[in-house]
């Protein structure tokens, strides 16, 4: 097993009492697994969010820097968005 490091941590009242509701439920065996289980899904959320922007904003970022002028305006954009959500408006009504 790995080294044990001991922490002292302050909660707000509502979290104290959700962490002693899941042990007393059986669900963890105790607060530090609760902690524990907490910690691996902030590790695995982040590690998720490091993938997305590796794999899909770093890319879209690089390619603007080589090429500015792909840019859209604030309003081509909110003029593309209106289109879209115009045309799924009218989709969604004719299929009902």
């Amino acid at each position: 097993m790995a080294s044990i490091e001991k922490r002292t941590i302050s909660l707000p009242v509502e979290q104290a009492s959700y962490i002693d509701a899941l042990v007393a439920s059986g669900g963890y065996a105790s607060v530090s697994e609760v902690v524990r289980a907490g910690l691996r899904a902030l590790q695995e959320r982040d590690a998720v969010v490091e993938r997305w922007l590796k794999a899909e904003v770093l890319p879209v970022y690089d390619a603007m820097q080589a090429e500015p002028g792909r840019a859209l305006s604030g309003e081509q954009v909110a003029d593309r968005l209106r289109t879209h959500h115009e045309r799924r408006q009218k989709k969604a009504s004719s299929d009902a």
